[in-house]
Formats: structure tokens, sequence, C-alpha cells
């Protein structure tokens, strides 16, 4: 981590989102999800610098009383960006009481903690379609090779500026572009589980980064963990598996 030069990067990814919007979206403005941790932070921070304030819209979604949303708040206040307020709670209770009932009231406990995030990720597209938007996917390299991410909930998006960077390197980008050490410091936690990130996957992200980086691990045990979840979600990774007729066709 030593080497991460995080002045250079964050000014390629500022570029690299000027250069995306450009291409597929002038004029459009940056729908970023809003939960008050380092990752919607530093997207929404990268996306202010690129496209400036007034291009760039937060959407605070709590699941009824959310008793961290103080820093959601926080963020907004910092960037002066425009933002909205959708609370989830009823759309989640609606859901569940429709669906439920027709599974014989069989409701998994990861069907819970996964339908919020999918539900922010239909709200998100909604905001997005409506004001000329593209929605900002916020996941890191971290996150995504653990698969701690909700598939078709905040792992996907339009744009992913930090899908490359590992939590510390996100970290390290939040402090370069000034953000309050309160948000990049703010322990990782998906708001659902009640329990930390890092608690629930049984090792510290920075254990995780250094593997990444360098492959080195002291502990066999957390190293095995580590290579199972990887292996075992990569499906999650890949471009959806088609049928190919293996027909000719002159478009792509």
């Amino acid at each position: 981590m030593n080497n991460f030069d995080a002045k250079k990067v964050k000014n390629e990814i500022v570029q690299w989102i000027k250069d995306w919007f450009n291409e597929n979206g002038k004029g459009c403005c940056a729908v970023v999800g809003i939960s008050g941790g380092k990752d919607s932070s530093v997207v929404a921070a990268l996306c202010v610098e690129a496209l400036g304030k007034d291009r760039v819209f937060g959407v605070l979604m709590p699941q009824g009383e959310q008793s961290d949303i103080d820093f959601s708040y926080k963020l907004v206040r910092h960037l002066d960006i425009n933002n909205c307020i959708v609370n989830i709670g009823d759309t989640i209770s609606t859901l569940t009481n429709e669906v439920k009932p027709k599974l014989n009231n069989q409701w998994s406990k990861q069907t819970s903690t996964n339908l919020p995030a999918r539900i922010r990720m239909a709200t998100l597209y909604a905001v997005s379609q409506t004001i000329n938007g593209r929605v900002a996917n916020t996941c890191n390299l971290s996150e995504t090779l653990l698969s701690w991410e909700t598939r078709w909930g905040d792992a996907v998006g339009d744009f992913s500026p930090l899908s490359d960077l590992t939590v510390e390197e996100v970290k390290a980008i939040g402090f370069e572009l000034g953000l309050p050490k309160e948000l990049i410091e703010k322990v990782p936690s998906d708001g659902l589980c009640g329990s930390t990130d890092e608690d629930a996957l049984g090792f510290k992200y920075s254990v995780m980064d250094k593997y990444i980086r360098t492959g080195e691990i002291d502990n066999t045990d957390i190293k095995n963990i580590i290579d199972e979840r990887v292996k075992k979600y990569q499906f999650k990774r890949m471009p959806i598996p088609y049928f190919s007729t293996g027909l000719k066709r002159y478009v792509d």
C-alpha cells in the first residue's frame, strides 16, 4: 500500500469520469446513493470534482429509522449537492407482506438482507431516469472479490469509479479529496445485519487488501476463507451467461 499514489489515482479517476460522461451522458448528472460511508462519500466527491456540484445528485434511502443517517446529512452538506430523502421502509414491508404468503410464509434471512439493497437500486434508477442522470456504482474491489455486495442491488450501476480500488486505497482517496475523517473512517456496515462487515466476515479489510496487492497473508485459515469466497461467488462478477446459436450477426 505504501506505493499507492492517492493524488495521482484521484486525478486519473476524475478525468475518467469526465471522459465517461462526455461519451455516455453528455449533460447528464451523476446520481449517487448516499449511505454516509466512505465509498458513497468518495464517489460523490469524485463526481463533484469531475462534473461540478450542480451535476451531482444524492439520494438518501433510510429503511424506517436509520441510526447513522447523520453521516449522510453531513456528506451532502459538505459537498453542497442537491439531494432527496426516500424512505424505503414501507416499500419493503409492502413487498414482503405481498410475497411471503405466496411462499407459504417462508422468508429467508438472506432475502431480508438483500431486498433493501435491490429496492434502493430501483429507487436510484427511478430518480436517475427522471432527472436525466447516470447511476454511480459505489462498490470497491475488496467487497466485490468477497461478494460483500448485493447482486442487482449495490453491485450494479452505470459507471464505477472504485471497482479497482481496495478499501485502504479508497480511504486514501477520501483523505486526498479532503472529506471529513469521520466519513472516511466510518466502520463498514450494511446497516441491515446488525453487525459490522469485518465482524461478519471474521477478518479485517486490511488483511484482504494486503492479500490482493501483494499475495501475502499470515493466517492460513483466513486465506482459505477468502479463497473459498472468491471462487464460490466468481459467477456474480461475470457477465450473464447466454446460449449462443453460432449464427452470424453483423451488429454488436
